[in-house]
């Protein structure tokens, strides 16, 4: 029987408020002492393949539930990395819960940066979570008050603001978010629970906060960010408010309601290649669209052009950005390309000439078919095609399933990728490479 005990956590400091938080839940607490913070570097690189034999291995020495405390917070760290980066990550603590709904750091990074250009120097970060945005806020130079009811997240990003030397910016507090006066701080950033008992929520107003305190609660400040999940209905967008959707990488990570805005977007810099059309704007504020995509930053403003017109598929075929589609910017990028719709329910622009432009991929198109796999699959025999990138727009086909169909073995070192989608109503493959 082991009887070596961890050493016990250090009385809680006070915090910046000047009130005392409330003890640190376990199995957190354990891993701040001395001993699990040895046991949480020595554990760092372990394979979960190798988990259980670690852990018989570390309990002959040390306490079960510390061991399980730290193999599961490597595991949470490694996970982690991808959103946060490895060093960040291998430094912080996390929740289940926080790994999946923490803003990833470049997007927060972004976010704090324009809250930075209006002006802010304080934030109230209401549903702080592990404090994903309040260290993005603290780096900016933005004083932080991070404020979650749960008391081991909240106890989290506390954990967290000291681990990354941010404390003396960053004041956590357990509380009810509803409950908190912000009244002395330039803005508030609220992020409401998306994810109930049941998975995801889609409806607003069962958010966590509700969408609609956290509006009223914008409206009660000089600015506000309000994060949303981006497949929010254009007609719930309150007419006082900016909304811009963020991509990163080419993957839509979330939208967010801006109140109180009113300066120049930030600037963007277009790279080589690029378009030339002005991506840094004069922001209208209230009313405004956006597209963000990262990195970089490169914004994208809604001028409320009509739908493109259809026309047949071109040499060129342009999918854009998830982030340009959820904000439907798609005849703004048209316009750019001197293009139109190859459907009028389908978001890809066609085009005679290439035009370079971060907001969408370009591809080539070599052939286009009526939907048969049949025919496909010889001509992928045919072209010694090896590697098969499928792609679907407004079809019910699954794109593993033709891949298997279509290309059961591979022919030879030739690539293709196949849009599955719709031609002016009738199911269509379009096959070509992307531009480089």
């Amino acid at each position: 029987m082991n009887d070596r005990t961890p050493h016990q956590p250090q009385p809680a400091p006070r915090s910046a408020s000047g009130l005392t938080p409330r003890p640190v839940p376990q199995p957190l607490a354990l891993l701040l002492t001395p001993e699990g913070r040895a046991l949480l570097h020595e554990v760092r690189d372990t394979d979960p393949a190798r988990e259980l034999a670690v852990a018989t291995r570390l309990r002959r020495e040390h306490p079960a539930e510390l061991v399980s405390a730290a193999l599961g917070q490597a595991r949470l760290r490694q996970r982690a990395a991808a959103k946060f980066g490895a060093e960040d990550a291998g430094r912080m603590f996390f929740t289940p819960n926080g790994v999946e709904q923490s803003t990833r750091a470049s997007v927060a990074a972004y976010r704090a940066g324009r809250l930075k250009e209006l002006g802010v120097t304080s934030v109230a970060d209401l549903c702080c979570g592990i404090g994903g945005d309040a260290i993005a806020l603290a780096r900016a130079g933005v004083r932080v008050l991070a404020v979650d009811r749960d008391p081991l997240t909240a106890a989290t990003a506390r954990a967290n603001a000291e681990a990354l030397g941010l404390a003396a910016l960053i004041e956590v507090r357990e509380a009810d978010v509803t409950e908190v006066d912000t009244s002395g701080y330039d803005a508030v950033f609220v992020d409401p629970a998306r994810r109930g008992g049941r998975g995801r929520v889609f409806d607003p107003e069962a958010y966590s906060p509700p969408l609609s305190w956290a509006i009223t609660a914008a409206r009660g400040a000089p600015r506000a960010a309000l994060k949303i999940a981006p497949g929010i209905p254009h007609e719930t967008v309150p007419g006082d408010a900016e909304a811009e959707w963020i991509s990163d990488g080419g993957d839509v990570k979330e939208a967010v309601l801006w109140f109180g805005t009113g300066l120049p977007a930030a600037p963007s810099r277009p790279g080589p290649g690029a378009d030339s059309g002005s991506d840094s704007e004069p922001d209208p504020g209230p009313g405004a669209v956006r597209a963000t995509l990262l990195p970089g930053p490169r914004t994208l403003l809604s001028r409320g052009l009509p739908d493109p017109a259809v026309r047949p598929p071109g040499r060129y075929l342009y999918e854009p950005d998830g982030a340009v589609i959820r904000a439907h910017l798609v005849a703004e990028v048209a316009e750019r390309l001197d293009g139109g719709l190859i459907d009028p329910t389908i978001a890809y622009v066609t085009a005679d000439e290439h035009r370079p432009t971060p907001y969408a991929t370009a591809y080539e198109i070599t052939d286009r078919l009526p939907f048969n796999v049949k025919k496909l699959k010889a001509l992928l025999r045919e072209r010694q095609v090896g590697t098969l990138t499928v792609k679907k727009r407004g079809s019910a086909v699954e794109p593993e399933e033709l891949r298997r169909k279509a290309l059961p073995k591979p022919h030879g070192s030739a690539s293709v990728t196949v849009f599955l989608t719709r031609v002016a109503g009738a199911p269509t493959m379009l096959l070509g490479h992307p531009v480089r």
